[in-house]
């Protein structure tokens, strides 16, 4: 899922807001880099989670982290790799008859489209939660917050002796790629085309791609909120069983 969907249902799971949950719930993101690839930074919840639970000031962090990843299942778990007896998670069901439409608009090899489908469809889910709530805000805020990054930077350099993370940089660099203004089908889509850009040198179709997404929006709006509140209470229960 993408950042705003990501803040809403760390807030959602924890019933709490702040700059803490909000770095916590978009970090996994931010670790993705020469580090770690995309699976390894959404399975570090659990370690982040030991760890950050050392500090009491830190500990809505830690579990604001494992709402997101895979390890323990987070919300990027149900929608993509396995949601209740769908093939995969949520947002890979539903990208389904995006498929031939994202490999056209995104210029990419068949084996690729319906990885890029799926992320038509958070794109879409990001456009219904930014509308919602003022979660750009949320992240903005969190973004400049400099006293948080530099202490939550101090923490994972101590997690991680051997890695050369630099968390200030990754968070300005995450800044750029991402969308942390209000969310639209058409902003979201030339934020897509850097990121399309930058990892793979292609050329998407902006127009295109900004369509699927307000289809993709509309693809999901019936059984959205269901998908929320089910995978919230199993993450939930989730970082729970880490406390025991």
């Amino acid at each position: 899922m993408y950042p705003q969907t990501h803040v809403y249902f760390a807030e959602t799971v924890l019933g709490k807001q702040g700059d803490i949950v909000t770095l916590g719930s978009i970090l996994p993101d931010m670790l993705i880099g020469r580090d770690f690839n995309h699976y390894e930074a959404h399975s570090k919840g659990i370690e982040i989670y030991n760890f950050a639970g050392k500090e009491s000031t830190m500990l809505d962090f830690g579990k604001a982290v494992a709402t997101h990843g895979f390890d323990p299942k987070g919300l990027d778990y149900y929608g993509d790799e396995k949601y209740l007896d769908y093939e995969k998670g949520y947002c890979f069901e539903k990208a389904r008859p995006f498929i031939a439409r994202t490999v056209d608009a995104c210029n990419i090899p068949a084996e690729m489209g319906w990885w890029k489908a799926h992320n038509i469809i958070e794109m879409g889910v990001e456009t219904i939660i930014s509308s919602t709530d003022y979660y750009s805000e949320r992240i903005k805020t969190a973004l400049y917050n400099r006293c948080l990054i530099s202490e939550i930077d101090e923490m994972l350099k101590e997690l991680w002796e051997k890695n050369s993370l630099n968390f200030v940089r990754r968070v300005e660099r995450f800044a750029g790629f991402v969308e942390i203004e209000k969310a639209t089908a058409e902003s979201l889509a030339k934020k897509y085309h850097l990121q399309m850009q930058f990892r793979h040198k292609v050329e998407i179709d902006v127009k295109k791609v900004a369509r699927l997404i307000d289809d993709a929006a509309e693809k999901v709006i019936l059984d959205l909120k269901e998908f929320f509140n089910i995978t919230a209470a199993m993450v939930k229960n989730n970082i729970e069983s880490l406390a025991h």
